[in-house]
């Protein structure tokens, strides 16, 4: 018989290897994300929440290989992902030309997946919505604050906020791929 049991969320599992108590890992997370910000921003990054969440998602990751054998204090692992993830981040990048203007065939596809997302968008509840669309708005510390201010309207955690708009913004993709299938284009997962 098949096993019927759906694999951890890999956010689940960071928090159980963080700690088995949730109301302990989750201030365990919150305190790794804040001084992981701290330590962006201290090296002079300037998106410190993205290489954040870039830094917390890499080891989300790990944490299936690591967690049976990692002995210790959890935030140094994270310091140590942040500092590779600088080093990556920060390497001198190729200047690439400039793409060619975009095809008639790409511009159809793009038509269709801004038709795909309107459609996403407009089964989302009202909150839904309202959450995703102020989530994603803004650069740098203007997004910053608008996550405060959402998280404040909203009555919750700016970690219950990422997690929805993180899971809101994982079925909008979801969303978008079936509704481009439906409609004859081969998008990859």
């Amino acid at each position: 018989m098949e096993d019927s049991t759906l694999p951890p969320d890999p956010f689940d599992q960071l928090l159980d290897w963080l700690s088995p108590d949730l109301e302990q890992a989750a201030q365990e997370y919150e305190n790794i994300r804040r001084r992981l910000i701290k330590y962006f921003i201290c090296r002079g990054w300037p998106e410190p929440e993205d290489a954040t969440d870039l830094t917390i998602n890499r080891v989300s990751k790990k944490v299936a290989e690591i967690k049976d054998t990692y002995v210790g204090p959890r935030a140094p692992y994270f310091y140590a992902v942040a500092h590779l993830i600088l080093k990556e981040l920060s390497r001198p990048r190729p200047v690439a030309p400039p793409p060619p203007p975009p095809s008639e065939e790409d511009q159809d596809e793009r038509e269709q997946r801004h038709k795909c997302l309107d459609e996403c968008m407009s089964v989302l509840s009202k909150e839904s919505r309202e959450i995703v669309m102020q989530y994603y708005q803004f650069d740098k510390r203007a997004k910053i604050d608008r996550r405060k201010i959402l998280a404040e309207r909203l009555g919750i955690t700016l970690n219950a906020l990422r997690i929805r708009a993180f899971r809101i913004r994982t079925a909008l993709q979801e969303c978008v791929l079936a509704c481009m299938r439906q409609n004859g284009y081969e998008i990859g997962s």
